[in-house]
């Protein structure tokens, strides 16, 4: 998350598109991210020049001879007009050339065939480059930190049960879930690629940068995958993934449950939050999906497709509405009985409901499973999660500080703190109890009073599938003692008399 001086910067640029007349969010997050992206080029081809030349080796350069204006460097130098013309001409200006980038077969280059330039004015542009390079990014943390900032402005605004997933929320099942090197991870729903970004992050940070360099070709073409139709949502889900480092994600134009998409048995991680409310044409369904869970209803077709997409051994962790977890209907039973009768069900946590706050109320849960095809749910493990560390109404105000709210992954992020002090920040803040307890989740002896708990396999399936925590948890009622109504009426009567007996003074007065 970027603060301070750096968040103060982007968001006078964001001002600056709004005072130049684009005030649609998409259109800033896009034209912004293309000159993020520009400018992210031309560092590269200054850092391949230096290293060839430290080296004495050849490379492949970016930027032809008769393409030297498209460099960042060049254009910020340029006159104001000359340099809108360039980024304006259809034929061989900038967009053409940014078009033609990546392999001639690559998804990338396919999806930025519709990237195009949008700011009509050449002073906004002007203003926007002039403030864009005071910014430093000289990091690609930084990089992907401002350009996750500008996809926050995205979140909700769904549509079709559509809502951008919190980020921390994705951070949180990220962790829980550890990706690996030598995983192959999918998201069905990519939107803005936010899990597979973070699945990213997460690897970065763990593994050497020997280790990565190993696995770059894995990490650069197979690593990273998703599915998505929405066109925009194709482009910044593909830059997404540029500017964090992966250079050839694989984001295919396809609707997920569709029969157009025949993808089976091929990832190791599945991290979701696929939509909520949508339904699909019967007849476009995946049969195979349908034999699982008999429905249009998306949010059940979209865990069939996740069992189908598995690998046998293969982990998921997805945000599904609460009706996914106690659904009466034949097909809520299948599914559920499905992944806890033939798979592994590892853990239901619930969400409080006003974490898609101010787009949706919907009370949702995040569910951890693992494909094994031959059951082995043995006790699943429930908590209850009251507090994100956020406000639960429209504002979402944050609750915790936000160094405490942004290194929550970190080890002990209340460990500085004591006793009281931990409690205090637990009763605003579940993430990092939620990180702390789920490795030893099994080991755990709490009653079902606790914030969480373990459910045994039997009593699941006596419950006809049922996986809401409010089945199972213990509520304790604490006993309150009323006076008796005749107390209650005679101090009713006295306040009677005493307020008659005022008014009769005013009246006299």
């Amino acid at each position: 998350m970027i603060t301070g001086q750096l968040k103060s910067q982007i968001d006078q640029i964001w001002n600056t598109f709004w005072t130049g007349g684009i005030s649609n969010t998409i259109t800033i997050v896009e034209q912004l991210t293309y000159l993020i992206f520009i400018k992210d080029l031309d560092e590269t081809e200054t850092r391949n020049e230096r290293m060839a030349k430290r080296l004495n080796k050849d490379f492949s350069p970016i930027f032809g001879k008769d393409q030297q204006n498209f460099r960042w460097k060049n254009l910020k130098e340029m006159d104001v007009q000359a340099r809108h013309n360039i980024f304006n001409n259809s034929v061989d200006g900038i967009f053409p050339f940014i078009r033609s980038l990546g392999s001639e077969k690559s998804l990338f280059s396919t999806y930025m065939k519709d990237a195009s330039f949008s700011i009509n004015k050449a002073a906004t542009l002007d203003l926007v480059i002039e403030k864009l390079e005071r910014v430093d990014m000289s990091k690609q943390d930084i990089k992907g930190d401002i350009y996750e900032y500008l996809l926050s402005k995205l979140e909700g605004g769904g549509t079709s049960g559509q809502f951008r997933t919190p980020r921390h929320i994705i951070k949180l099942m990220t962790e829980m879930m550890q990706p690996t090197l030598e995983d192959t991870i999918c998201d069905p729903s990519v939107g803005t690629a936010g899990f597979l970004v973070a699945s990213k992050e997460y690897i970065d940070k763990h593994y050497s940068v020997t280790e990565l360099d190993k696995r770059k070709d894995h990490i650069n073409k197979h690593m990273f995958n998703g599915t998505e139709f929405d066109a925009t949502m194709l482009r910044i889900a593909s830059m997404n993934l540029f500017l964090h480092g992966v250079e050839e994600p694989n984001i295919v134009d396809v609707d997920a449950v569709s029969k157009d998409n025949t993808v089976s048995d091929a990832y190791t991680l599945v991290l979701a939050n696929p939509p909520f409310k949508g339904t699909i044409d019967k007849e476009s369904i995946a049969p195979g999906l349908r034999n699982v869970t008999d429905t249009t209803k998306t949010e059940l077709l979209f865990l069939a497709l996740m069992l189908r997409q598995l690998k046998k051994g293969g982990r998921a962790a997805v945000i599904v509405p609460d009706g996914v977890l106690f659904g009466a209907g034949k097909a809520f039973k299948s599914i559920r009985s499905e992944i806890v009768k033939n798979h592994k069900l590892e853990a239901v946590i619930s969400l409080p409901s006003g974490v898609f706050k101010p787009y949706s109320g919907v009370s949702t849960a995040i569910i951890i499973f693992t494909k094994t095809d031959n059951g082995g749910t043995d006790k699943v493990w429930f908590y209850d999660m009251l507090a994100d560390g956020k406000s639960l109404d429209d504002k979402r105000d944050l609750l915790v500080e936000p160094e405490v709210f942004e290194a929550f992954s970190f080890g002990d992020a209340f460990a500085q703190e004591a006793s009281a002090g931990k409690e205090n920040l637990h009763s605003k803040f579940n993430l990092p109890d939620i990180l702390a307890r789920y490795p030893k989740r099994n080991q755990e002896k709490r009653a079902r009073t606790e914030q969480s708990f373990l459910v045994p396999y039997k009593e699941i399936k006596d419950n006809d599938w049922d996986l809401s925590i409010n089945r199972y948890k213990e509520i304790i009622y604490e006993e309150v003692e009323y006076d008796a109504p005749s107390e209650i009426l005679n101090r009713i009567k006295t306040l009677n008399k005493e307020r008659d007996s005022l008014i009769l003074k005013l009246e006299k007065h």
